[in-house]
C-alpha cells in the first residue's frame, strides 16, 4: 500500500508556476489550489513516502527554503 506525506506552501499569484515547478522537481504532486483563510491561494500537495531521499522532515526543509526564496 503506498503511503503519502503532504504539504501545504502559499501561492503567491505572480510567481505560482515557478513555485509550483520548484516543488514538482522534488517530486511533489498538486492535489488542490484553494482560497486561504486570509484570501491568498494555498496550494495542496502530496508525494509518496520514501520519494524525499530518505529523510523524515525533507518536505519540512524543502518548504522552509522554498518560503525563503520567495519571500525576498
Amino acid at each position: 500500500m503506498t503511503t503519502w506525506e503532504y504539504l501545504t506552501t502559499p501561492l503567491i499569484v505572480h510567481n505560482t508556476a515557478a513555485i509550483l515547478n520548484n516543488w514538482g522537481k522534488q517530486g511533489w504532486e498538486l492535489v488542490q489550489v484553494v482560497q486561504g483563510p486570509e484570501g491568498g491561494l494555498v496550494a495542496y500537495l502530496k508525494r509518496p513516502v520514501g520519494e524525499s531521499g530518505g529523510t523524515a522532515n525533507t518536505g519540512l526543509d524543502a518548504a522552509a527554503d522554498a518560503a525563503r526564496r520567495f519571500e525576498d
